[in-house]
């Protein structure tokens, strides 16, 4: 009997990998594709992009505590937690107890963050302009709310899938409590 040849896999944007292939492997073909670009042009500053991430979310919503951190940029609490040690050690970012919830920090960005977040910025808005390539006037709105629909039309909330954490593991006051079998 004689052995087949090894296939060889097509190319991105070929058989499976292009128009023909399942929508949501072209989805996470795609959200790889963005991931590695952006990680390759960050590194450039040493910044990764899960510190992006938190910078970005800093930014948007100071004064984060880093379970909620967490939630925003689709991380894990233990990530969080790495990342806002090296951040305020680099001085990008401050922490300051939340002032009736003691026992939570609350994050912001610093002079220091703010411009090193300026920079990352720069080449993450670079990178995006090549998302938008081949789009027509108004179509990049049309494809914003599509990708923010698909969160509601599954009814799930990609934090949950980042952090593990579940609304049903939300009590009243917000705090997450660990579904059983996770500490």
């Amino acid at each position: 009997m004689r052995k087949q040849p090894a296939a060889t896999p097509p190319r991105p944007g070929e058989g499976k990998r292009g128009v023909d292939g399942h929508l949501a492997y072209l989805l996470r073909q795609a959200n790889a594709s963005v991931r590695l670009t952006l990680e390759r042009s960050l590194a450039e500053l040493d910044v990764t992009l899960p510190q992006f991430l938190v910078l970005t979310m800093l930014k948007a919503y100071p004064g984060l505590s880093g379970a909620d951190l967490a939630r925003v940029a689709l991380l894990t609490p233990q990530t969080v937690g790495l990342i806002t040690r090296n951040l305020e050690r680099l001085d990008a970012i401050a922490k300051q107890p939340h002032p009736t919830h003691g026992r939570v920090l609350q994050f912001t960005l610093t002079p220091k963050g703010s411009g090193l977040l300026a920079a990352c910025r720069k080449r993450a808005d670079s990178t995006e302009g090549r998302l938008a390539v081949g789009l027509a006037p108004g179509e990049e709105a049309v494809v914003r709310r599509w990708l923010v629909g698909l969160v509601t039309a599954l009814g799930t909330d990609a934090a949950e899938a980042a952090t593990g954490a579940s609304h049903l593991d939300q009590p009243a006051g917000g705090d997450t409590v660990a579904p059983q079998g996770r500490a």
